[in-house]
């Protein structure tokens, strides 16, 4: 090619970004000033949230706890029974009413998923020093309208799309690929109704299911706890069978 012309095509392409063009971690930054800023975020040792997840036609009280370096906690009650999932930073476990009952260890597909769910932070705060590699993907419209596209690829090998508002720069949107009993599924969650607790705003309404299926089960959140006391032993694998509540 010659210089000429190679000259012209690279002015093209310098033209062709915007002025106001921002860097990835100028969008994070802003994304994590709008929550409430980075300091009070990475303050934060624990959070326990409590709402009610609405599947169909059951409506069911839950509560979710994460604790700092990588606890959590999940409980689901349906019919006068409780469902828990947990994850110790070593082991995943859980109990289902369906099932027998007592505390089981989890496969470690499940074992990946809550350790990622155990990230106070989420994955993009200090994404490099977790070993995430982000993008930068630019602008997209959504529904609620511009949003910058951002890839996360997790030091564990999976994906994510997180979808910030253009105009608040709060996250709206997150997709991800999990594998459920060995199936690949294709989900999103739609986050929503922000309210501050703690200092910082929370998503009070997140709706998940598989990616474009219109019914998606809700979590409408009720209560958010920050820096409630959360003994360890709550995460860890019980020996025995706990009493029904």
């Amino acid at each position: 090619m010659p210089r000429r012309a190679l000259a012209g095509l690279m002015a093209g392409v310098v033209l062709a970004v915007p002025a106001g063009a921002q860097t990835v971690d100028e969008v994070i930054a802003r994304s994590l000033e709008a929550r409430g800023g980075l300091e009070r975020l990475k303050a934060i040792q624990a959070i326990r949230v409590t709402g009610r997840m609405s599947m169909g036609p059951t409506d069911a009280p839950m509560v979710i706890e994460r604790k700092r370096p990588g606890l959590f906690r999940a409980e689901l009650k349906v019919q006068g029974s409780t469902a828990v999932q947990a994850w110790d930073g070593t082991t995943a476990w859980g109990i289902s009413p369906m099932g027998s009952g007592q505390p089981e260890v989890l496969p470690a597909e499940a074992a990946k998923a809550m350790a990622d769910e155990s990230d106070v932070d989420g994955p993009l705060v200090d994404y490099r020093d977790k070993g995430h590699q982000v993008t930068l993907l630019g602008e997209v419209k959504l529904e609620s309208g511009d949003a910058y596209k951002i890839e996360v690829r997790k030091k564990g090998g999976a994906v994510e799309y997180h979808f910030l508002d253009a105009r608040s720069y709060l996250t709206v949107r997150i997709e991800g690929k999990r594998t459920i009993r060995g199936m690949p599924i294709e989900g999103e969650s739609l986050l929503g109704d922000y309210r501050k607790a703690g200092g910082v705003l929370w998503p009070y309404s997140i709706r998940s299911g598989a990616r474009g299926a219109a019914e998606k089960q809700t979590l409408i959140v009720e209560k958010v706890e920050v820096d409630p006391v959360l003994d360890d032993a709550r995460f860890r694998m019980p020996s025995t069978k706990p009493p029904r509540n």
